[in-house]
């Protein structure tokens, strides 16, 4: 009888270690927004990106994008992100809605993520004044 059960708990634990939880990009993504970690941010940054802030709107290259992001974080002081809302779009696409939380106010978030080349990457953010 401790043979069989033993099997089983055996058996049992390999099949459940199998399943290994993957974070996706999207939750990357959060995570970096939550931190207001440009940096990481960036690292999920497609070629050109479109940036909506308060003051600015337009698409930008990778680095471009990164250190306007940066001074967006730096000038508001990131408090943290509330998500409201995530979900996939239609091709691959993944997006997110939530609340960043700053020094300055609230700013509703919206991030657009596509596949490319078998890696998920930010299309666009908008940042919008709640005030």
């Amino acid at each position: 009888m401790k043979h069989i059960f033993t099997s089983l708990l055996l058996g049992a634990t390999m099949l459940l270690s199998s399943f290994t939880l993957q974070s996706s990009s999207i939750d990357e993504v959060i995570g970096a927004l939550r931190s207001g970690n440009a940096s990481q941010l960036s690292n999920y940054f497609d070629e050109n990106v479109g940036l909506t802030l308060p003051d600015k709107s337009d698409s930008y290259s990778k680095a471009q994008a990164q250190l306007i992001v940066k001074d967006f974080f730096s000038n508001n002081g990131v408090k943290g992100f509330e998500l409201k809302h995530k979900g996939d779009g239609t091709g691959g696409s993944q997006y997110c809605v939530g609340t960043l939380q700053t020094s300055a106010g609230n700013y509703r978030t919206n991030v657009f993520m596509k596949m490319k080349n078998g890696k998920e990457v930010v299309k666009e953010i908008r940042f919008q004044s709640m005030d």
